[in-house]
């Protein structure tokens, strides 16, 4: 069974990136591009891995993933911060929030890839 990836980012170049990469190593991936439609698509979805940015539209990464971790049913989801808030207390409140991984921007494709495969136990 396919692992299935969210991706919740509303830069649509690097989105896209992300989702062409992922689609070729045989993920199913969804891209939502503003918080609101991301926490939603997460409850609805249960991907099995979250890349998340922070600034995004409706609602912010924090908020999101806050919202999940706390739940019950989504808190085994591991996210994935993607974002271009490079400061220590950025980093800090995003693993707060629940983050299992904080990655800055501009980042290298094939460490992120190698990461994700780490945290699905793929390697």
């Amino acid at each position: 069974m396919e692992k299935k990836i969210l991706i919740v980012e509303d830069e649509e170049v690097i989105a896209k990136m992300l989702k062409d990469r992922l689609q070729t190593l045989g993920f199913a991936v969804a891209i939502e591009v503003d918080g609101l439609q991301g926490l939603k698509r997460a409850r609805e979805w249960n991907p099995d891995l979250i890349i998340l940015d922070i600034m995004l539209p409706e609602m912010d990464g924090y908020r999101v993933a806050r919202l999940l971790k706390y739940d019950e049913t989504y808190k085994h989801i591991p996210i994935i911060m993607l974002t271009a808030r490079t400061q220590p207390a950025d980093r800090q409140k995003g693993m707060a929030a629940g983050a299992d991984l904080y990655i800055t921007k501009p980042f290298e494709a094939d460490d992120l890839i190698n990461k994700i495969k780490e945290l699905l136990k793929l390697q």
